[in-house]
């Protein structure tokens, strides 16, 4: 018999705007905080596990509501990623990265006991730290050039 890892996958957005003073794009991040994984740590503003039964852009639009509080979010796939940690099975990981430029709604943080700022940030600016296999993926969209497959952590 094949010993096999578990994929988990996981949806995040990356909600995307001008900036008011006309000095470029614009990326809502969040800080992490009392969540165990890499808290304080910018993040994506509405990420997390796809669920059982969910297809992956359910899962994006759901986090959107549960994370900011936005709905009818415009959807624009940027890229998957495939990566992994210690090896573990646990650490066998799909990303799929989504832009939105278009949703109902004011950003807001929802659950404070997870976030401890919500932020627009330029893209030529980003805070640190940024969560690393997010990094690569705001570089990316920043240079204008996102493959639509990446690997991290091989």
């Amino acid at each position: 018999m094949i010993d096999r890892f578990v994929v988990v996958p996981a949806a995040y957005v990356f909600f995307l705007r001008d900036s008011a003073n006309g000095s470029g794009r614009e990326v809502l991040l969040q800080l992490r905080e009392g969540t165990g994984y890499m808290d304080g740590y910018w993040a994506a503003a509405a990420a997390g596990h796809v669920e059982k039964g969910e297809s992956v852009f359910e899962a994006a639009a759901r986090e959107a509501v549960e994370e900011v509080g936005v709905s009818d979010v415009e959807l624009t796939p940027l890229c998957a990623m495939h990566r992994t940690g210690s090896g573990l099975p646990i650490d066998e990981r799909v990303d799929y990265f989504f832009a939105a430029t278009s949703w109902s709604g004011d950003p807001r943080i929802i659950e404070p006991d997870k976030c401890a700022d919500l932020r627009w940030c330029a893209l030529h600016d980003l805070p640190t730290p940024v969560v690393p296999h997010e990094l690569t993926v705001l570089e990316a969209v920043r240079a204008g050039d996102v493959p639509p497959i990446l690997a991290h952590g091989f």
